[in-house]
C-alpha cells in the first residue's frame, strides 16, 4: 500500500473528484478520477492471505440514485416547493455561515427531498425495499464525522417548515419523534429541540429568519430506546404485589412514550445510530451474549415503533448511521447492510475528504509475523494463540498480561508519549487519549491493574488518576442520574463528606467519560480509556491519537465502529492557499480493518493538534460592552411618484462571453460520448420569437417583488407596477446598460438574449438605483426574540487561528483571519480616542444585502465605540468590486436607518483601504459635526 503518500485528496466542500483504488497486481492504491461507487467490500472466505482485498458488494439503489438527484440538484430543484426553495438556497449560500455545510450533508438531505418532492417522471423505476413492517423506512447512510445531526436538525427544519405552511400537504409533518440508543446520545441530540439555547438551528443558521416562526411549530420529543419498553401480561402474572393491572394498550403506550404530542398523527420518526433497530428476523437463532443483548434492543425498539404506527401513524422513519448492518442469517458472524439505504458517504470518502483522522494501522514489525497472513501479530492481536486463550479465561485482575499484549501496550504507550511531548510542547494543555477496546471485564480489569502498577513502562500513562475503567454496565447504572459538576469520586472518606451510592458514582464516571478532552469538564485531564463493549456509538472524544482493539473483531462493522472513536477530528483548519483539510492521525494497533486504506509512513508520530484557544466575553471586562440593533431587514417608504434619471446611473456591463448561447450534446455509449451523434442547442434559433415586452415584464415582476412589501403608497397594486414598468422600460433602451464586445451589440436578437440571461444583475443594478433615490424613508425592522444584542451575547467559542489578548475588548482575545487586521486592532488598542472595539467574529452582528438576486448576510469587521460616543462600524478592504460595493450600500442603509430612529446613539461606517488610515479614519469621526 506504498502508493498513497496522502490520502486526503478531496474537497469536504465539494463533490469528491477522485478515490482511492486498490490494484492487486501491484499491491498498491491508485488514485481514480471520479466518486467512489457505492458499496461494501467483505472479507474473503477462504485464509485471510495477504493479498486478499474481498469482494465488492455493489449498493444499486444508491448508485441508481446519485445521477438522478445530481442532474435534479443541477436543473434548479424542480417540483419543490417555495418553502424547500428557500431552505436550499439557504444551505447553499456560503455567507450564511461561518463554516458552509460539507457536501456530504448536503448530498444525503438533498437525497432525502428529491424522493418526496422531485417530479415523479424522475423517480420512476426507483422503489425502495422496505424491512418487512407496515411503515416506511429510508436510510442515510453517513460516515463518522459526517455530520449527520445537523442532516437531523435540516431534515426537521424541511419537513416543519413545509407542513406550517402547507398544513393540508400530507408529505410532511411538524410532529417529530426521534429515537437514540442510550443516554449519551440522548442528550447529544437536545440540541434538535427548536427552542432553548445551543440548538443546532441557531447554531448553524439552519433557518432562514423568516421561517423561524414556522419552526417553532413543531414537537420534536427525543428519547432512547429503553423508553419504548413495556411489560408483557406474562411479565406482569409474575410480578408480585397486589397491583395486577393488564398491560398497557397500544393507545395508552403510544400516549405515555409520546409525551407531549400524545395525541399527534402521521408522526414522522428519526431513529439515530440506526444500525440498533432491526426487525427480528425468526429463521435466525443468535448465539452469545452481545448478540441477544443487540437482539433486545432491536426488538423493543421495532416493536414499540410498531404500536405507535399502529395507533398513530408513522408517515416515514428515517434512519440515520455511519454502520446501518443487520444480521444476515447467512452466518452468526455477518451481517448485510440495510436494504433502504438510499445515499452513502461512508468512512473511506470521509478519509479521503479529511472529515476524519487518517487512520495508521500497523503492517510489519521485526518479530515472526502471522504463519498464515504473514501480517504482523500486532495487526490482529487477539487472533494469536497466546493471547486468545489467556484472556478467554477467569482471571483476577493482578495476573499479568500475555506478552505479545505487554510488547504492544509498551510500543503504542511510547508512540504515545512522544505525541504527549509534542502536545504539551506547543502548549496544549489537554493530553492526547489511548483507548483499549477488550473483549471482557476481567481482561479489562487485568489491563488496569497493569497501568496502575507500573506493569508498562510509560510513567505518565501510568497515573490512576488519569486512567478510566468503564464497561456498559457502568454505563447503564448511569442512566437517569444528574449530579452537580462539583461532586466528585474520592476513597478516603473525610468527615462531613457524603459518601456518593454507586449509581451516583456511576453517573460520575460516565460523566468523565463524555467529556474526555473537553477543557473545563471532567475528562479533561484523561489519557487512557479502558473499555468493555461501551464504546461502539456516542462517544465523541476528539483528542484520541492511539486505539488498541482487544477482541474477535469478527466483522468489518465492529471493526468500524471501534475505530470510528478514535478517528473524529480535533479541529477544522484547512492547507493553506486551498479548501482541502490539514491531514490528522491516529494510529492503530489489534483492528483488522481489512480492506481500510492507510498512509504507508510507519514511523512518524501522530501530528498534534494545534493548540486551542478559548474566546468569550470577561465579566470584569463589561465596561467595554458594546450594544447593537439586532436588525433583521430594512424597509423603505418610497416617494408617491418614482422616476429614473437614466444619464445619472452607473454603467452597468454585461459580458456576452460569459453567457452561453449554443452547447452540443451527445450520447454516452460505454461511458464514452459519441461525438457522431451530436445535437445542439441554439437560443438564437430557439428565440427567434423573443420579444422585448417579455423581457421588460420579467424585469418589472422582479423588481416589484423588491419593493412591494414596503411599498406605502395610498395607490393600489396595479399603479405601482405601471410605475415600475415604465422604470424598466427606460432602463432597457438607454445607454446606461453596455453589452461587451460592441460588435455583438449588433444583432437585435442577441442583444435581447443577453439582457434576458442577466436578468439578475439588470434588476439589481436598476433597483438599487430606485432604493438610492426614490426612498423617503427608512424603516427598520428587528428581531422580535432579541431587539438588541451585544458583546456579552456571545457564546463560548474555540480557536487554533493566531489571536492575542486585548486590553479595550469586552471579548478574551482578537482573532486573526489576515496580517491587514493584526495591524488594525493593534491601531484600535493604542488609540486615544477609542473607548471601546470589537471584532465581528461570533457577535451575530450582521447586515443583510442583495447580490445578482440572492439575499446575502455581510458581516462588517470591527465595532469601535468611540470617546465622543459615537458607534463607528470599520470594515477593512483591499480592493474594491460589485459585490464590495453592494455591501457597501447595504451598511451605509443600516446606519442611516438606525439614526434616523435616534434610539441607539449616532452611528456611522468607513472602509479602510490602507492600514495607515485607520488613525485618520478615527479622527474624522472625532472631529465630524453630528448631520
Amino acid at each position: 500500500m506504498s502508493g498513497i503518500d496522502r490520502l486526503i485528496i478531496n474537497s469536504a466542500f465539494r463533490e469528491p473528484e477522485h478515490h482511492w483504488k486498490y490494484s492487486v497486481q501491484w499491491q498498491t492504491f491508485e488514485k481514480e478520477p471520479g466518486r467512489r461507487p457505492a458499496g461494501y467490500f467483505v472479507a474473503g472466505q477462504g485464509s485471510n492471505a495477504y493479498n486478499d482485498i474481498g469482494q465488492f458488494i455493489e449498493l444499486p439503489l444508491v448508485n441508481m440514485i446519485r445521477p438522478r438527484v445530481k442532474a435534479w440538484r443541477e436543473n434548479g430543484y424542480p417540483g419543490v416547493t417555495g418553502v424547500t426553495k428557500k431552505l436550499l438556497e439557504h444551505w447553499n449560500d456560503k455567507e450564511a455561515r461561518p463554516y458552509p455545510f460539507f457536501w456530504c450533508q448536503m448530498d444525503a438531505m438533498e437525497t432525502l427531498i428529491w424522493l418526496v418532492e422531485s417530479p415523479p417522471s424522475g423517480r420512476v423505476g426507483i422503489s425502495i425495499p422496505g424491512d418487512g413492517g407496515l411503515f416506511e423506512r429510508i436510510c442515510t447512510k453517513l460516515c463518522t464525522g459526517g455530520g449527520k445531526t445537523a442532516v437531523m436538525a435540516m431534515l426537521i427544519a424541511w419537513q416543519v417548515c413545509n407542513k406550517a405552511a402547507y398544513p393540508r400537504d400530507t408529505r410532511f409533518s411538524k410532529n417529530i419523534f426521534i429515537v437514540a440508543p442510550g443516554l449519551t446520545v440522548k442528550n447529544r441530540l437536545h440540541v434538535l429541540r427548536t427552542g432553548g439555547s445551543g440548538n443546532y438551528y441557531a447554531l448553524f443558521n439552519i433557518v432562514p429568519v423568516g421561517l423561524m416562526e414556522r419552526l417553532r411549530q413543531g414537537k420534536v420529543v427525543i428519547n432512547n430506546w429503553q423508553a419504548l419498553a413495556w411489560e408483557s401480561d406474562e411479565a406482569i402474572k409474575k410480578r408480585k404485589g397486589i397491583d395486577k393491572r393488564g398491560a398497557k394498550s397500544d393507545e395508552a403506550y403510544a400516549r405515555a412514550v409520546l409525551g407531549e404530542m400524545a395525541t399527534a398523527h402521521n408522526i414522522l420518526v428519526i431513529n439515530d445510530e440506526a444500525h440498533h433497530a432491526w426487525r427480528k428476523n425468526p429463521e435466525i437463532k443468535v448465539k452469545g451474549k452481545e448478540a441477544k443483548e443487540a437482539e433486545k434492543e432491536a426488538t423493543i425498539w421495532i416493536s414499540g415503533l410498531d404500536r405507535i404506527h399502529k395507533t398513530r401513524g408513522i408517515l416515514t422513519c428515517y434512519d440515520f448511521s455511519a454502520t446501518p448492518f443487520a444480521p444476515s442469517g447467512k452466518k452468526n458472524d455477518e451481517e448485510a447492510l440495510f436494504s433502504w439505504i438510499v445515499s452513502d458517504f461512508g468512512l473511506n470518502d470521509g478519509i479521503e475528504s479529511g472529515l476524519v483522522k487518517t487512520p495508521r494501522v500497523v503492517v510489519r514489525d521485526d518479530g515472526i509475523p502471522d504463519a498464515a497472513s504473514l501480517r504482523s501479530k500486532l495487526y490482529h492481536i487477539y487472533v494469536d494463540d497466546t493471547v486468545r486463550d489467556d484472556i478467554n479465561r477467569s482471571a483476577k485482575p493482578e495476573e499479568p498480561l500475555p506478552d505479545l499484549l505487554a510488547q504492544a501496550y509498551y510500543l503504542l504507550g511510547k508512540d504515545w508519549l512522544e505525541t504527549f511531548k509534542d502536545w504539551r510542547a506547543l502548549g496544549n494543555p489537554v493530553p492526547p487519549v489511548m483507548i483499549t477496546v477488550a473483549n471482557r471485564t476481567e481482561t479489562a480489569a487485568r489491563i488496569k491493574y497493569a497501568f496502575d502498577h507500573n506493569r508498562i513502562p510509560v510513567d505518565e500513562l501510568c497515573e490512576p488518576a488519569y486512567t478510566i475503567h468503564i464497561d456498559s454496565k457502568t454505563m447503564e447504572a448511569a442512566e437517569g442520574i444528574v449530579l452537580d459538576n462539583d461532586v466528585t469520586v474520592d476513597s478516603d472518606e473525610e468527615e462531613g463528606e457524603r459518601k456518593l451510592s454507586k449509581k451516583e458514582a456511576a453517573a460520575v464516571l460516565r460523566d468523565t467519560v463524555d467529556t474526555v478532552g473537553q477543557k473545563g469538564k471532567r475528562g479533561e485531564q484523561i489519557r487512557n480509556v479502558i473499555s468493555v463493549g461501551m464504546l461502539s456509538e456516542g462517544w465523541d472524544a476528539r483528542t484520541v491519537t492511539h486505539v488498541l482493539g482487544l477482541r474477535a473483531f469478527s466483522s468489518q462493522l465492529l471493526c468500524e465502529q471501534v475505530v470510528g472513536r478514535g478517528l473524529r477530528r480535533t479541529s477544522y483548519d484547512l492547507d493553506e492557499n486551498s479548501d482541502i483539510f490539514t491531514p490528522e492521525y491516529v494510529n492503530i494497533f489489534g483492528i483488522p480493518f481489512t480492506f481500510l486504506p492507510h498512509e504507508s509512513d510507519e514511523t512518524s508520530a501522530p501530528k498534534p493538534p494545534k493548540p486551542k484557544t478559548q474566546i468569550e466575553p470577561l465579566p470584569e471586562k463589561s465596561e467595554y460592552r458594546i450594544s447593537f440593533p439586532n436588525i433583521i431587514r430594512i424597509d423603505r417608504k418610497f416617494k408617491p411618484v418614482l422616476s429614473v434619471e437614466t444619464d445619472k446611473i452607473d454603467r452597468l456591463n454585461l459580458d456576452a462571453s460569459e453567457t452561453r448561447l449554443r452547447a452540443d450534446l451527445a450520447p454516452i455509449v460505454e461511458g464514452k460520448a459519441d461525438l457522431l451523434k451530436c445535437t445542439e442547442i441554439d437560443l438564437e434559433k430557439l428565440e427567434q420569437e423573443l420579444r422585448m415586452q417579455r423581457i421588460i415584464f420579467e424585469a418589472t415582476g422582479q423588481v416589484y417583488d423588491l419593493m412591494k412589501s414596503s411599498w406605502q403608497n395610498e395607490g393600489t397594486k396595479f399603479a405601482l407596477i405601471g410605475q415600475v414598468i415604465r422604470l424598466v422600460e427606460e432602463f432597457l433602451s438607454s445607454r446606461a446598460i453596455v453589452i461587451d464586445p460592441p460588435l455583438f451589440n449588433t444583432e437585435p436578437l442577441r442583444r435581447k438574449i443577453i439582457l434576458m440571461m442577466n436578468m439578475n444583475k439588470i434588476v439589481q443594478h436598476l433597483w438599487g438605483f430606485i432604493r438610492l433615490k426614490q426612498t423617503e424613508s427608512l424603516v427598520p425592522i428587528f428581531d422580535t426574540n432579541k431587539k438588541v444584542r451585544s458583546t456579552g451575547d456571545m457564546v463560548t467559542w474555540y480557536t487554533s487561528k493566531p489571536c492575542f489578548i486585548t486590553q479595550h475588548s469586552h471579548i478574551s482575545h482578537c482573532v486573526y483571519d489576515s496580517a491587514w487586521e493584526v495591524t488594525e486592532s493593534y491601531v484600535l488598542e493604542k488609540n486615544p480616542s477609542v473607548a471601546a472595539w470589537v471584532k465581528n467574529d461570533h457577535l451575530g452582528f450582521e447586515v443583510v444585502y442583495v447580490f445578482d438576486g440572492v439575499v446575502r448576510k455581510y458581516y462588517p469587521d470591527f465595532l469601535v465605540k468611540l470617546t465622543n460616543g459615537r458607534m463607528l462600524v470599520l470594515e477593512t478592504k483591499g480592493q474594491v468590486n460589485r459585490q464590495v460595493t453592494e455591501k457597501r450600500k447595504a451598511l451605509e442603509e443600516w446606519i442611516a436607518a438606525v439614526n434616523n430612529m435616534g434610539d441607539y446613539g449616532k452611528w456611522c461606517c468607513e472602509t479602510s483601504y490602507n492600514i495607515a488610515d485607520v488613525d485618520g479614519i478615527i479622527a474624522k469621526y472625532m472631529t465630524k459635526d453630528d448631520e
